[in-house]
């Protein structure tokens, strides 16, 4: 636990995303190298999408050579990583109740393994993560007891503090994800984890 005036990364991320994924991935062992916190965030990209003039998104809505390139470079990267990567057969996969249980696990901090699991699931198993059967057996291969949680995740509150990360995902200026907050400083990308990492730790030495 970040101790006060302690910078950590809020990691923003939504898992239709193949750039979160590329980035959920590394993203703890990288803040673990680097004495940097991080702190899980899934939010919904959909409803911050649509604030844009007639709603283009720069993934699923890109011209066909933008299209081929960012598919190619995300089969690039995930092999430079070495991260598993099979495109879903449904792309890009509907997530809501993944996301409503991810809100569950954020609230008490085991939102890592839980969100790697599912990102795993989407993007190196195609499995349908908008199943709640798949989302049972994530839950359940994770020890948790998955119809509780489900139910949780269903509830009148659970459901508003989903669309209450959205809202404030906006307020921060997010547009895309995954995106990385250190204070009041945005980082959009996945090709920007290392620089809102290094960001983080030079604000914690320099605190020291």
């Amino acid at each position: 636990m970040a101790g006060p005036g302690t910078a950590t990364v809020q990691f923003w991320y939504d898992f239709p995303s193949p750039y979160a994924y590329l980035a959920a991935m590394r993203i703890e062992a990288l803040a673990d190298a680097a004495g940097v916190e991080v702190i899980w965030r899934p939010f919904l990209l959909g409803p911050v999408l649509e604030q844009r003039v007639e709603k283009p998104s720069p993934f699923q809505n890109a011209e066909p050579a933008q299209a081929r390139y960012r598919r190619r470079d995300v089969e690039r990267l995930a092999a430079e990583y070495g991260l598993p990567l099979t495109w879903p057969s449904n792309y890009p996969r509907f997530s809501l109740l993944a996301s409503r249980v991810a809100v569950v696990a954020a609230a008490e901090s085991w939102a890592a393994p839980f969100s790697r699991a599912v990102f795993h699931a989407n993007f190196a198993q195609d499995r349908d993560i908008a199943s709640a059967e798949v989302v049972t057996e994530i839950l359940t291969d994770l020890g948790r007891d998955a119809a509780a949680l489900i139910e949780r995740a269903q509830s009148p509150e659970n459901k508003a503090a989903l669309r209450a990360a959205v809202e404030e995902a906006l307020g921060h200026g997010i547009f895309g994800a995954p995106s990385l907050l250190v204070g009041t400083e945005l980082f959009w990308g996945n090709d920007r984890l290392d620089q809102a990492l290094a960001w983080a730790a030079r604000a914690n030495r320099a605190a020291t």
